[in-house]
Protein backbone atom coordinates (compact mmCIF):
# COMPACT_ATOMS: atom_id res chain seq x y z
CA UNK A 1 0.00 0.00 0.00
CA UNK A 2 1.22 3.45 -0.91
CA UNK A 3 -0.18 6.71 0.40
CA UNK A 4 0.72 10.08 1.88
CA UNK A 5 0.77 10.29 5.67
CA UNK A 6 0.80 13.94 6.70
CA UNK A 7 3.71 15.37 4.66
CA UNK A 8 5.46 12.12 3.69
CA UNK A 9 4.78 9.51 1.04
CA UNK A 10 5.08 6.05 2.53
CA UNK A 11 4.90 2.43 1.44
CA UNK A 12 3.35 -0.03 3.88
CA UNK A 13 3.74 -3.79 3.89
CA UNK A 14 1.15 -4.79 6.50
CA UNK A 15 -2.06 -6.76 6.46
CA UNK A 16 -4.56 -4.48 4.68
CA UNK A 17 -7.13 -5.32 7.36
CA UNK A 18 -5.01 -3.57 10.00
CA UNK A 19 -6.84 -0.53 11.29
CA UNK A 20 -5.47 2.89 10.45
CA UNK A 21 -5.55 3.75 14.17
CA UNK A 22 -3.23 0.88 15.09
CA UNK A 23 -0.90 1.71 12.22
CA UNK A 24 -0.71 5.37 13.21
CA UNK A 25 0.01 4.68 16.88
CA UNK A 26 1.90 1.40 16.99
CA UNK A 27 3.84 1.51 13.74
CA UNK A 28 4.37 5.24 13.16
CA UNK A 29 4.26 6.19 16.87
CA UNK A 30 2.04 9.22 16.26
CA UNK A 31 0.34 9.33 19.62
CA UNK A 32 -1.86 12.38 19.09
CA UNK A 33 -4.58 10.16 17.62
CA UNK A 34 -6.21 8.62 20.69
CA UNK A 35 -7.73 5.19 21.33
CA UNK A 36 -11.20 5.62 22.78
CA UNK A 37 -14.23 3.46 22.18
CA UNK A 38 -12.95 1.61 19.07
CA UNK A 39 -16.54 1.68 17.83
CA UNK A 40 -16.65 5.00 15.98
CA UNK A 41 -18.67 6.77 18.68
CA UNK A 42 -16.31 9.02 20.61
CA UNK A 43 -14.30 10.70 17.84
CA UNK A 44 -10.99 10.64 19.74
CA UNK A 45 -9.31 8.83 16.84
CA UNK A 46 -10.53 11.19 14.09
CA UNK A 47 -8.26 11.75 11.11
CA UNK A 48 -8.75 13.28 7.66
CA UNK A 49 -8.67 11.34 4.41
CA UNK A 50 -8.01 13.31 1.23
CA UNK A 51 -8.67 12.12 -2.32
CA UNK A 52 -8.97 13.59 -5.80
CA UNK A 53 -12.41 13.66 -7.36
CA UNK A 54 -13.20 15.45 -10.61
CA UNK A 55 -9.77 17.08 -10.43
CA UNK A 56 -10.58 18.61 -7.06
CA UNK A 57 -9.04 17.67 -3.72
CA UNK A 58 -11.64 16.56 -1.18
CA UNK A 59 -11.05 15.87 2.50
CA UNK A 60 -13.41 14.06 4.84
CA UNK A 61 -13.09 13.22 8.50
CA UNK A 62 -13.07 9.55 9.44
CA UNK A 63 -12.78 7.37 12.52
CA UNK A 64 -9.42 5.65 12.17
CA UNK A 65 -10.45 2.87 14.57
CA UNK A 66 -12.84 1.52 11.90
CA UNK A 67 -10.77 2.30 8.80
CA UNK A 68 -8.71 -0.56 7.33
CA UNK A 69 -5.41 0.28 5.69
CA UNK A 70 -6.75 -1.25 2.49
CA UNK A 71 -9.14 1.67 2.15
CA UNK A 72 -6.52 4.40 2.30
CA UNK A 73 -4.25 3.14 -0.47
CA UNK A 74 -3.51 6.09 -2.74
CA UNK A 75 -4.96 8.67 -0.34
CA UNK A 76 -3.71 11.49 1.87
CA UNK A 77 -4.09 10.70 5.57
CA UNK A 78 -3.79 13.60 8.01
CA UNK A 79 -3.34 13.16 11.76
CA UNK A 80 -3.16 15.93 14.34
CA UNK A 81 0.63 15.94 13.96
CA UNK A 82 0.12 16.78 10.29
CA UNK A 83 -1.61 20.08 11.03
CA UNK A 84 0.87 21.34 13.63
CA UNK A 85 3.01 24.40 13.04
CA UNK A 86 6.63 24.20 14.05
CA UNK A 87 6.74 26.78 16.84
CA UNK A 88 3.17 27.86 17.50
CA UNK A 89 -0.40 26.63 17.65
CA UNK A 90 -2.39 26.75 14.46
CA UNK A 91 -5.52 28.97 14.57
CA UNK A 92 -7.80 25.99 15.26
CA UNK A 93 -5.73 24.93 18.24
CA UNK A 94 -5.41 28.55 19.37
CA UNK A 95 -9.19 29.01 19.32
CA UNK A 96 -9.61 25.91 21.49
CA UNK A 97 -6.99 27.28 23.90
CA UNK A 98 -8.41 30.81 24.00
CA UNK A 99 -11.93 29.57 24.74
CA UNK A 100 -10.79 27.10 27.44
CA UNK A 101 -12.26 24.34 25.29
CA UNK A 102 -10.15 21.58 26.78
CA UNK A 103 -9.53 20.08 30.20
CA UNK A 104 -8.04 16.59 30.30
CA UNK A 105 -7.26 16.96 26.57
CA UNK A 106 -7.94 13.35 25.59
CA UNK A 107 -10.71 14.24 23.15
CA UNK A 108 -9.11 17.47 21.95
CA UNK A 109 -7.12 16.09 18.96
CA UNK A 110 -10.34 14.62 17.57
CA UNK A 111 -12.17 17.94 17.85
CA UNK A 112 -9.26 19.77 16.26
CA UNK A 113 -9.17 17.30 13.36
CA UNK A 114 -12.91 17.55 12.76
CA UNK A 115 -12.66 21.34 12.69
CA UNK A 116 -9.68 21.07 10.34
CA UNK A 117 -11.89 18.92 8.14
CA UNK A 118 -14.47 21.71 8.17
CA UNK A 119 -11.78 24.17 7.06
CA UNK A 120 -10.88 21.86 4.17
CA UNK A 121 -14.45 20.96 3.21
CA UNK A 122 -15.34 24.00 1.14
CA UNK A 123 -18.67 24.28 2.96
CA UNK A 124 -20.13 27.68 3.72
CA UNK A 125 -18.47 29.28 6.72
CA UNK A 126 -21.48 29.26 9.03
CA UNK A 127 -21.92 28.45 12.69
CA UNK A 128 -24.25 25.58 11.78
CA UNK A 129 -21.71 23.94 9.47
CA UNK A 130 -18.91 24.35 12.01
CA UNK A 131 -21.00 22.67 14.72
CA UNK A 132 -22.09 19.93 12.32
CA UNK A 133 -18.44 19.10 11.66
CA UNK A 134 -17.93 18.07 15.31
CA UNK A 135 -21.13 16.07 15.68
CA UNK A 136 -19.09 12.87 15.93
CA UNK A 137 -16.87 14.06 18.77
CA UNK A 138 -17.68 13.54 22.43
CA UNK A 139 -16.19 15.43 25.40
CA UNK A 140 -16.99 14.30 28.93
CA UNK A 141 -15.27 16.92 31.07
CA UNK A 142 -15.03 20.33 29.37
CA UNK A 143 -18.58 21.27 28.45
CA UNK A 144 -19.59 21.98 24.91
CA UNK A 145 -20.24 25.72 25.03
CA UNK A 146 -16.54 26.58 25.08
CA UNK A 147 -15.96 24.21 22.15
CA UNK A 148 -18.85 25.83 20.29
CA UNK A 149 -17.30 29.26 20.84
CA UNK A 150 -14.04 27.97 19.37
CA UNK A 151 -15.94 26.59 16.37
CA UNK A 152 -17.52 30.01 15.79
CA UNK A 153 -14.08 31.62 15.75
CA UNK A 154 -12.90 29.10 13.18
CA UNK A 155 -15.95 29.70 10.99
CA UNK A 156 -15.13 33.42 11.08
CA UNK A 157 -11.62 32.71 9.79
CA UNK A 158 -13.11 31.07 6.69
CA UNK A 159 -15.57 33.78 5.74
CA UNK A 160 -13.25 35.59 3.35
CA UNK A 161 -12.65 32.49 1.23
CA UNK A 162 -14.20 33.01 -2.20
CA UNK A 163 -13.63 30.53 -5.03
CA UNK A 164 -10.19 29.48 -3.86
CA UNK A 165 -9.67 25.74 -3.33
CA UNK A 166 -9.95 25.00 0.39
CA UNK A 167 -6.49 23.43 0.71
CA UNK A 168 -4.88 26.41 -1.01
CA UNK A 169 -6.86 28.87 1.09
CA UNK A 170 -6.03 27.33 4.49
CA UNK A 171 -2.35 27.13 3.55
CA UNK A 172 -2.24 30.72 2.27
CA UNK A 173 -4.02 31.99 5.37
CA UNK A 174 -1.73 29.94 7.63
CA UNK A 175 -4.65 28.07 9.13
CA UNK A 176 -2.95 24.79 8.22
CA UNK A 177 0.67 24.09 7.17
CA UNK A 178 1.98 25.20 3.80
CA UNK A 179 2.56 21.68 2.52
CA UNK A 180 -1.19 21.37 1.87
CA UNK A 181 -0.57 23.49 -1.27
CA UNK A 182 1.41 20.63 -2.82
CA UNK A 183 -0.91 17.73 -2.00
CA UNK A 184 -3.16 18.02 -5.04
CA UNK A 185 -0.30 17.46 -7.48
CA UNK A 186 1.33 14.78 -5.32
CA UNK A 187 -1.83 12.79 -4.77
CA UNK A 188 -2.57 12.71 -8.48
CA UNK A 189 0.42 10.38 -8.76
CA UNK A 190 -0.16 8.42 -5.57
CA UNK A 191 -3.85 7.86 -6.24
CA UNK A 192 -3.05 5.80 -9.33
CA UNK A 193 -2.12 2.96 -6.96
CA UNK A 194 -5.78 2.60 -5.97
CA UNK A 195 -7.54 -0.18 -7.96
CA UNK A 196 -10.49 0.98 -10.05
CA UNK A 197 -12.09 -2.46 -10.46
CA UNK A 198 -12.81 -5.51 -8.35
CA UNK A 199 -10.40 -8.44 -8.56
CA UNK A 200 -12.48 -11.56 -8.11
CA UNK A 201 -9.48 -13.80 -7.59
CA UNK A 202 -8.11 -11.61 -4.85
CA UNK A 203 -10.69 -12.05 -2.13
CA UNK A 204 -13.78 -13.73 -0.85
CA UNK A 205 -15.11 -10.73 1.07
CA UNK A 206 -15.69 -7.14 0.04
CA UNK A 207 -15.32 -4.47 2.71
CA UNK A 208 -16.80 -1.00 2.28
CA UNK A 209 -16.49 1.46 5.13
CA UNK A 210 -16.19 -1.25 7.77
CA UNK A 211 -18.28 0.77 10.21
CA UNK A 212 -20.14 -2.31 11.44
CA UNK A 213 -17.72 -5.12 10.61
CA UNK A 214 -14.89 -3.58 12.62
CA UNK A 215 -17.15 -3.05 15.61
CA UNK A 216 -18.43 -6.63 15.60
CA UNK A 217 -15.34 -8.49 14.38
CA UNK A 218 -12.33 -6.29 14.98
CA UNK A 219 -9.67 -9.00 15.40
CA UNK A 220 -11.17 -11.27 12.76
CA UNK A 221 -11.26 -8.49 10.17
CA UNK A 222 -7.55 -7.77 10.54
CA UNK A 223 -6.75 -11.23 9.17
CA UNK A 224 -9.75 -11.67 6.85
CA UNK A 225 -9.21 -12.37 3.16
CA UNK A 226 -10.85 -9.19 1.94
CA UNK A 227 -10.86 -6.61 -0.78
CA UNK A 228 -11.38 -3.02 0.21
CA UNK A 229 -13.79 -1.22 -2.08
CA UNK A 230 -14.65 2.10 -0.42
CA UNK A 231 -12.89 4.00 -3.21
CA UNK A 232 -13.21 1.53 -6.09
CA UNK A 233 -14.50 3.58 -9.03
CA UNK A 234 -16.62 0.78 -10.46
CA UNK A 235 -18.79 0.94 -7.34
CA UNK A 236 -18.98 4.72 -7.02
CA UNK A 237 -21.03 7.29 -8.86
CA UNK A 238 -24.59 8.57 -8.65
CA UNK A 239 -26.45 8.91 -11.95
CA UNK A 240 -29.88 10.25 -12.92
CA UNK A 241 -31.14 8.33 -15.94
CA UNK A 242 -34.43 9.93 -16.98
CA UNK A 243 -36.60 9.32 -13.90
CA UNK A 244 -34.42 6.54 -12.47
CA UNK A 245 -31.72 7.23 -9.90
CA UNK A 246 -28.74 4.85 -9.87
CA UNK A 247 -26.34 4.77 -6.92
CA UNK A 248 -23.06 2.86 -6.79
CA UNK A 249 -22.89 0.30 -3.98
CA UNK A 250 -19.78 1.90 -2.44
CA UNK A 251 -21.33 5.38 -2.33
CA UNK A 252 -21.39 6.68 1.21
CA UNK A 253 -24.14 8.35 3.18
CA UNK A 254 -22.29 11.64 2.67
CA UNK A 255 -22.20 11.07 -1.09
CA UNK A 256 -25.96 10.63 -0.98
CA UNK A 257 -26.57 13.70 1.18
CA UNK A 258 -24.38 15.90 -1.05
CA UNK A 259 -26.15 14.81 -4.24
CA UNK A 260 -27.89 17.77 -5.85
CA UNK A 261 -30.52 15.50 -7.37
CA UNK A 262 -31.35 13.98 -3.99
CA UNK A 263 -31.58 17.42 -2.43
CA UNK A 264 -33.92 18.61 -5.19
CA UNK A 265 -36.27 15.63 -4.99
CA UNK A 266 -36.10 15.21 -1.20
CA UNK A 267 -36.21 18.71 0.30
CA UNK A 268 -35.95 17.40 3.88
CA UNK A 269 -32.99 15.15 3.09
CA UNK A 270 -30.56 16.94 5.39
CA UNK A 271 -32.98 16.67 8.29
CA UNK A 272 -33.31 12.94 7.66
CA UNK A 273 -29.57 12.36 7.22
CA UNK A 274 -28.82 14.19 10.46
CA UNK A 275 -30.64 11.39 12.29
CA UNK A 276 -28.23 8.83 10.82
CA UNK A 277 -25.01 8.43 12.80
CA UNK A 278 -22.35 11.18 12.75
CA UNK A 279 -20.33 13.05 10.13
CA UNK A 280 -17.17 10.85 10.36
CA UNK A 281 -19.25 7.67 10.11
CA UNK A 282 -21.44 9.01 7.29
CA UNK A 283 -18.22 9.87 5.44
CA UNK A 284 -17.18 6.20 5.21
CA UNK A 285 -20.36 4.16 5.75
CA UNK A 286 -21.64 2.75 2.44
CA UNK A 287 -25.25 2.37 1.40
CA UNK A 288 -24.76 -1.22 0.23
CA UNK A 289 -23.04 -2.02 3.51
CA UNK A 290 -26.08 -0.81 5.41
CA UNK A 291 -28.28 -3.15 3.36
CA UNK A 292 -26.01 -6.20 3.64
CA UNK A 293 -25.58 -5.67 7.37
CA UNK A 294 -29.27 -6.64 7.51
CA UNK A 295 -29.93 -4.89 10.80
CA UNK A 296 -33.67 -4.79 11.54
CA UNK A 297 -33.23 -1.10 12.35
CA UNK A 298 -30.85 -0.04 9.57
CA UNK A 299 -31.78 3.58 8.87
CA UNK A 300 -30.94 3.62 5.16
CA UNK A 301 -32.58 0.23 4.68
CA UNK A 302 -35.86 1.60 6.02
CA UNK A 303 -35.40 4.75 3.93
CA UNK A 304 -34.99 2.82 0.69
CA UNK A 305 -37.64 0.20 1.45
CA UNK A 306 -40.23 2.96 1.26
CA UNK A 307 -38.80 3.99 -2.13
CA UNK A 308 -39.12 0.43 -3.49
CA UNK A 309 -35.41 0.34 -4.31
CA UNK A 310 -33.99 -2.39 -6.54
CA UNK A 311 -30.56 -3.95 -6.11
CA UNK A 312 -28.23 -5.05 -8.90
CA UNK A 313 -26.29 -8.07 -7.61
CA UNK A 314 -23.08 -9.15 -9.33
CA UNK A 315 -21.07 -12.34 -8.75
CA UNK A 316 -18.37 -11.52 -11.27
CA UNK A 317 -20.02 -13.51 -14.04
CA UNK A 318 -23.69 -12.63 -14.03
CA UNK A 319 -25.91 -9.88 -12.75
CA UNK A 320 -29.45 -10.00 -11.46
CA UNK A 321 -31.97 -7.52 -10.11
CA UNK A 322 -33.85 -8.05 -6.87
CA UNK A 323 -36.19 -5.80 -4.94
CA UNK A 324 -34.89 -4.66 -1.57
CA UNK A 325 -38.26 -5.74 -0.21
CA UNK A 326 -37.42 -9.34 -1.14
CA UNK A 327 -33.79 -9.21 -0.03
CA UNK A 328 -34.36 -10.24 3.59
CA UNK A 329 -35.37 -13.85 4.29
CA UNK A 330 -34.95 -13.94 8.04
CA UNK A 331 -32.82 -12.44 10.78
CA UNK A 332 -29.46 -11.65 9.11
CA UNK A 333 -30.43 -13.93 6.19
CA UNK A 334 -30.18 -12.51 2.67
CA UNK A 335 -31.28 -13.61 -0.78
CA UNK A 336 -27.65 -13.38 -1.89
CA UNK A 337 -24.92 -15.92 -2.60
CA UNK A 338 -21.52 -15.47 -0.88
CA UNK A 339 -20.04 -14.44 -4.24
CA UNK A 340 -22.60 -11.73 -4.95
CA UNK A 341 -22.20 -8.11 -3.98
CA UNK A 342 -24.43 -5.08 -4.43
CA UNK A 343 -23.14 -3.28 -7.48
CA UNK A 344 -25.90 -0.66 -7.73
CA UNK A 345 -29.05 0.56 -6.03
CA UNK A 346 -31.75 2.15 -8.15
CA UNK A 347 -35.22 3.60 -7.63
CA UNK A 348 -37.76 5.79 -9.38
CA UNK A 349 -37.53 9.44 -8.40
CA UNK A 350 -40.78 10.82 -6.93
CA UNK A 351 -43.04 13.04 -9.04
CA UNK A 352 -44.53 16.37 -7.99
CA UNK A 353 -47.45 14.68 -6.23
CA UNK A 354 -45.29 12.34 -4.15
CA UNK A 355 -44.09 13.18 -0.67
CA UNK A 356 -41.50 11.38 1.45
CA UNK A 357 -40.72 11.35 5.16
CA UNK A 358 -38.37 9.51 7.52
CA UNK A 359 -38.80 9.36 11.29
CA UNK A 360 -36.65 7.84 14.02
CA UNK A 361 -36.87 7.46 17.78
CA UNK A 362 -33.83 6.48 19.83
CA UNK A 363 -32.64 6.93 23.41
CA UNK A 364 -30.60 9.90 22.19
CA UNK A 365 -31.97 12.11 19.43
CA UNK A 366 -28.72 11.87 17.50
CA UNK A 367 -25.77 9.47 17.32
CA UNK A 368 -27.78 6.47 18.39
CA UNK A 369 -29.34 3.27 17.06
CA UNK A 370 -33.09 3.49 16.57
CA UNK A 371 -35.61 1.94 18.91
CA UNK A 372 -38.05 2.24 16.02
CA UNK A 373 -37.67 4.04 12.69
CA UNK A 374 -40.12 4.43 9.83
CA UNK A 375 -40.37 5.90 6.34
CA UNK A 376 -43.22 6.64 3.98
CA UNK A 377 -43.55 7.52 0.31
CA UNK A 378 -47.05 8.70 -0.51
CA UNK A 379 -48.64 10.09 -3.66
CA UNK A 380 -51.66 12.38 -3.36
CA UNK A 381 -53.99 13.67 -6.08
CA UNK A 382 -57.02 15.75 -5.09
CA UNK A 383 -56.62 14.63 -1.49
CA UNK A 384 -56.83 10.97 -2.55
CA UNK A 385 -53.90 8.64 -1.87
CA UNK A 386 -53.07 7.06 -5.22
CA UNK A 387 -49.98 5.22 -3.97
CA UNK A 388 -48.33 4.57 -0.61
CA UNK A 389 -45.30 2.67 0.69
CA UNK A 390 -44.65 2.39 4.41
CA UNK A 391 -41.63 0.74 6.03
CA UNK A 392 -40.51 0.31 9.63
CA UNK A 393 -37.52 -0.94 11.59
CA UNK A 394 -37.16 -2.30 15.11
CA UNK A 395 -40.51 -4.06 14.90
CA UNK A 396 -39.45 -7.54 13.79
CA UNK A 397 -36.47 -9.72 12.86
CA UNK A 398 -35.97 -8.03 9.48
CA UNK A 399 -36.43 -4.50 8.10
CA UNK A 400 -40.16 -4.43 7.41
CA UNK A 401 -42.09 -3.27 4.38
CA UNK A 402 -45.65 -2.93 5.70
CA UNK A 403 -47.41 -4.25 2.63
CA UNK A 404 -50.93 -4.63 4.05
CA UNK A 405 -50.88 -1.12 5.47
CA UNK A 406 -49.54 0.32 2.23
CA UNK A 407 -52.23 -1.40 0.16
CA UNK A 408 -54.95 -0.28 2.59
CA UNK A 409 -54.01 3.39 2.21
CA UNK A 410 -54.38 3.43 -1.58
CA UNK A 411 -57.37 5.06 -3.29
CA UNK A 412 -58.67 6.64 -0.07
CA UNK A 413 -59.15 10.15 1.27
CA UNK A 414 -56.85 11.26 4.05
CA UNK A 415 -58.71 11.46 7.33
CA UNK A 416 -58.21 10.81 11.00
CA UNK A 417 -60.25 7.64 10.68
CA UNK A 418 -58.09 6.40 7.80
CA UNK A 419 -54.88 6.97 9.73
CA UNK A 420 -56.25 5.23 12.83
CA UNK A 421 -57.29 2.20 10.77
CA UNK A 422 -53.91 2.14 9.03
CA UNK A 423 -52.22 2.06 12.42
CA UNK A 424 -54.40 -0.87 13.49
CA UNK A 425 -53.40 -2.78 10.35
CA UNK A 426 -49.72 -1.93 10.86
CA UNK A 427 -49.91 -3.44 14.32
CA UNK A 428 -50.90 -6.78 12.78
CA UNK A 429 -47.82 -6.76 10.52
CA UNK A 430 -45.17 -6.37 13.21
CA UNK A 431 -43.65 -8.70 15.81
CA UNK A 432 -41.45 -6.56 18.08
CA UNK A 433 -39.64 -8.05 21.06
CA UNK A 434 -38.58 -6.51 24.34
CA UNK A 435 -34.86 -5.71 24.48
CA UNK A 436 -32.43 -2.97 25.49
CA UNK A 437 -34.11 -0.55 23.08
CA UNK A 438 -37.55 -0.87 24.67
CA UNK A 439 -40.37 -3.21 25.52
CA UNK A 440 -42.67 -4.75 22.94
CA UNK A 441 -45.49 -2.47 24.06
CA UNK A 442 -43.26 0.60 23.80
CA UNK A 443 -42.17 -0.26 20.25
CA UNK A 444 -45.78 -0.79 19.19
CA UNK A 445 -46.63 2.62 20.62
CA UNK A 446 -43.66 4.18 18.84
CA UNK A 447 -44.71 2.83 15.46
CA UNK A 448 -48.22 4.20 15.95
CA UNK A 449 -46.82 7.61 16.82
CA UNK A 450 -44.41 7.60 13.88
CA UNK A 451 -47.19 6.80 11.42
CA UNK A 452 -49.12 9.75 12.82
CA UNK A 453 -45.99 11.91 12.61
CA UNK A 454 -45.65 11.10 8.90
CA UNK A 455 -49.05 12.55 8.13
CA UNK A 456 -48.73 15.56 10.42
CA UNK A 457 -45.33 16.39 8.88
CA UNK A 458 -46.33 15.88 5.25
CA UNK A 459 -49.81 17.43 5.37
CA UNK A 460 -49.64 20.32 7.86
CA UNK A 461 -52.65 22.02 6.29
CA UNK A 462 -54.98 19.14 7.04
CA UNK A 463 -57.03 18.98 10.21
CA UNK A 464 -55.26 15.91 11.57
CA UNK A 465 -52.94 17.38 14.20
CA UNK A 466 -55.16 16.19 17.08
CA UNK A 467 -54.57 12.54 16.19
CA UNK A 468 -51.21 12.83 17.93
CA UNK A 469 -52.97 13.22 21.28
Amino acid sequence: MYFILNEKEISVDLLPGTTLLDFIRYHKHLMGTKIGCREGDCGACTVLIGALKDNALHYRSATSCLTPLGNINGKHVVTVEGINFEKELNPIQQAMYDESATQCGFCTPGFVMSLAGFCLSGKEATYENAIAAIDGNICRCTGYKSIERAAIKIATLLQKRKNEEPAQFVANEKILPEYFKTIKDRIAVVQNTQPSTINYQLSTQLVGGGTDLYVQKHDEMVYANSQYVLYVEDLKGIIKNENKYVIGGACTVTDLSESKVMQDYFPDLQKHIKLISSTPIRNIATIAGNFVNASPIGDLTIFFLALDAKLILNDGKTKREISLRNFYKGYKQLDKTPEEYIEQICFELPDKNTKFNFEKVSKRTYLDIASVNAAISITIENNIITDASLSAGGVGPIPAYLEKTSVFLKNKNISEELISKAIDIAQTEITPISDARGTEAYKRLLLSQLVKAHFVTLFPGLEIEKILS
